[in-house]
């Protein structure tokens, strides 16, 4: 897919380009932040590329810089939500079985508060 095209049956991709309205806290020409619409955390929201990659198993070599803007604007944007200080979790999950549910790849920023971890 050209990486100047969208998937039009992809929710994230129609969020990225205005045709579905979500409250963006961040955007540019490469990465959109809005808010996930079933929150685990106090804060939890979702960092995506505008260009449609569908997992990030299926990224390319030249997507590799839009990986690493995607993390910091979510370093950024866990700044301006008052998260950074005591931490927060920044998770891609690549695939189905990882539990993946919109195959574009997206980032789930969480914070707010203590996020245990459970083996």
């Amino acid at each position: 897919m050209n990486p100047e095209e969208k998937d039009t049956d992809c929710i994230f991709c129609k969020i990225a380009s205005g045709e579905i309205p979500s409250a963006l806290l961040y955007e540019d020409e490469d990465v959109v932040v809005f808010p996930d619409i079933n929150p685990l955390t106090p804060v939890h929201l979702l960092v995506i590329p505008r260009k449609h990659i569908t997992s990030l198993a299926d990224m390319a070599d030249e997507d590799t810089p839009i990986v690493g803007k995607m993390t910091r604007v979510a370093n950024q944007v866990a700044r301006e939500q008052g998260i950074s200080e005591n931490g927060y979790r920044l998770t891609i999950n690549s695939g189905a079985d990882a539990g993946q549910v919109v195959f574009h790849l997206h980032m789930h920023l969480m914070g707010g508060r203590h996020l245990a971890w459970k083996h």
